[in-house]
């Protein structure tokens, strides 16, 4: 598969679940704190390196690679070098659009336990400030109802790449990754 359409399977799958999320958000009644963004300065943060090739992909065609490239190289701060904090609006991420899975998958979505159940992985604000609209989510996914299961969109990137999909690295490491991976292929063209 070339690179464009790795690039093109995985923003399909990211469309696919921002839909499934929003879906969710909107039976749930569950949301982000207007401004908040606290789970992104969380340090341990990973990533696989296909969730941001698309990121590394619109770099390259804006001709701006090279340049976020040295600048993860230069970071050894944990936070993802895409967060913004001074940034007003709902998040607080410069490239919402190039948001990695885990990114997107935070917060709405679902893991399964050792028993195989669903639970909600979610952020202590919403638990707290929320709680009726977490503790009635929560249920519902105990009944299985619709929601976004983590593993089943780290399988359909799995599908679209192993070798991009078999490790995680902290995210500013994955992203570099990700911008290698471009201008690799990009410089045998």
């Amino acid at each position: 598969m070339e690179l464009e359409d790795k690039v093109k399977a995985v923003e399909i799958v990211f469309k696919n679940l921002d839909s499934a999320i929003a879906k969710f958000q909107s039976t749930s009644s569950l949301h982000c704190k207007f401004g908040c963004g606290k789970c992104c300065f969380k340090p341990d943060i990973e990533a696989t390196i296909l969730e941001f090739l698309p990121f590394a992909y619109y770099l390259n065609k804006e001709g701006k690679a090279e340049e976020w490239y040295e600048r993860l190289k230069l970071n050894d701060s944990p936070i993802c070098l895409i967060l913004n904090p001074t940034q007003g609006g709902t998040g607080l991420c410069s490239e919402y659009t190039y948001r990695g899975l885990i990114c997107r998958l935070f917060g709405y979505s679902a893991r399964t336990n050792k028993h195989g159940m669903h639970e909600l992985v979610t952020c202590s604000i919403i638990k707290t400030e929320q709680t009726t609209a977490y503790q009635e989510a929560e249920r519902k996914i105990e009944t299985r109802s619709e929601v976004p299961v983590m593993s089943d969109y780290y399988m359909q990137l799995h599908g679209i790449d192993y070798l991009l999909t078999k490790d995680f690295y902290p995210i500013n490491e994955a992203i570099r990754k990700a911008i290698e991976a471009v201008l690799h292929y990009y410089s045998y063209r």
